[in-house]
């Protein structure tokens, strides 16, 4: 099990270089917070200080041997501080700027991002805390490229990026979409507060991080629906013409294998639909999935939808939203007025009841648009990236396998290069 492509990008791309921006890489990794790494059920990796300290710097190693231009790691393992020491030390004297993040109420890990200076120069770090049942955080990054080209050659091009890197919650029950589709407008919202109280102009964002949820959940239609591609999948796209992508990056404690692991693209576009209708089509969506996979006790007066000639009033269906994870409190992702706005949706003749017929139409209208990541809308002032490459490491996990001798992390470590591009 070797690493092969080390070296993403060709020398004649990397800066600093004459008349050329360069190729930017950048690398997500959940590197398994040694308090979580379990070696029976009664230890943890944590207990043992050779241990931990051999398989971090191992990760450490392999980071700075492939020399991404941004770095963002998740359950890194802020409380130890022999490690964070370690950590910042290795990556400031390989020329890298850090920021850390823990995670609230003290639960050991959060997140650190790491960025190249060379390559980078941070505008502004901000940090972002959910206060949510899962003590989530997020950091956005606000970065500048630097342009090494002949300063008699100026560009009006805007050269700056967003840069996110997150952990959602884990999926621990069904309710847990709803939670997960939180964190996620949290973010979105955020971002788009960030660039309106800083006045600045469309600007490429880069998700990062691990989403605890595959492709074929609604939170990724809902980052696809504003504009988002995965840009592993945009590198290697589907021969068949179907969704079902063989990748992997993680296994989880139950066993199971999937695909959590992103850096999301989305470049400066002209037309974006509106983040609260996109929340709004997700959260359908959500209900709609729901209320096929759950029992007739867990979905509540919604199963009532599935019998011809029944209906359901706004008070039962305020009763089954309740029961699958929507209140309409102010910490929900939509509040007393949004599932008023949602009920109107469904119940498109006005009649004050929901029937079979008013649902489907609504479940059936719900679709996603994906945005096409080389969109001729794309506004021409800003810069844009293409993604030139995309590896995921171990490379087994590309073909869905999971190595038996891979030990750094449960999960898989993942970087995508993007060629600058005006």
């Amino acid at each position: 099990m070797g690493e092969s492509n080390e070296d993403f990008c060709d020398q004649e791309q990397r800066p600093p270089s004459s008349n050329s921006l360069g190729c930017v890489s950048c690398t997500t990794f959940n590197i398994l917070a040694p308090i979580y790494k379990r070696l029976d059920n009664q230890h943890c990796e944590s207990e043992f200080h050779e241990l931990w300290l051999n398989r971090n710097e191992s990760i450490l190693d392999k980071l700075l041997d492939l020399g991404s231009s941004i770095i963002c790691l998740q359950e890194f393992w802020v409380q130890n501080e022999e490690l964070v020491r370690m950590y910042e030390k290795r990556l400031g004297d390989a020329g890298y700027q850090t920021f850390k993040l823990p995670r609230t109420n003290n639960r050991g890990d959060g997140l650190l991002t790491a960025v190249f200076q060379t390559q980078f120069h941070v505008v502004n770090h901000q940090e972002f805390r959910f206060n949510d049942i899962g003590d989530r955080v997020s950091q956005l990054l606000h970065v500048e490229l630097l342009d090494h080209s002949s300063p008699n050659q100026p560009t009006k091009m805007e050269k700056q990026v967003l840069v996110v890197n997150t952990h959602l919650i884990f999926p621990h029950d069904s309710s847990y979409c709803f939670v997960r589709l939180q964190q996620v407008y949290k973010i979105l919202q955020y971002i788009d507060q960030y660039c309106q109280e800083n006045q600045l102009p469309p600007l490429p964002v880069i998700l990062c991080g691990d989403w605890n949820g595959s492709k074929k959940g609604n939170v990724y239609k809902f980052l696809q629906s504003q504009g988002f591609v995965s840009a592993y999948d945009i590198a290697h796209p589907c021969t068949n013409g179907s969704e079902d992508f063989k990748w992997i990056s993680h296994r989880n404690h139950r066993g199971n294998m999937c695909g959590v692991d992103f850096i999301l693209l989305r470049n400066p576009s002209k037309h974006q639909k509106p983040l609260k209708e996109s929340l709004m089509e997700a959260v359908l969506g959500n209900i709609n999935n729901l209320s096929l996979k759950l029992s007739p006790e867990a979905i509540g007066p919604l199963h009532l939808l599935e019998a011809d000639g029944s209906h359901i009033n706004y008070s039962q269906f305020l009763q089954a939203l309740a029961q699958l994870g929507l209140s309409g409190h102010s910490e929900d992702c939509i509040g007393t007025k949004d599932i008023k706005e949602l009920w109107e949706q469904i119940d498109t003749d006005g009649d004050g009841v929901i029937d079979l017929p008013d649902f489907s139409k609504a479940r059936n209208s719900c679709g996603f648009v994906q945005q096409n990541e080389d969109s001729e809308e794309n506004t021409a002032t800003a810069i844009r990236f293409n993604v030139s490459k995309a590896m995921l490491f171990p490379s087994e996990v590309e073909r869905g396998i999971w190595p038996d001798d891979y030990s750094l992390s449960d999960h898989a470590r993942l970087t995508v290069v993007f060629s600058p591009v005006q």
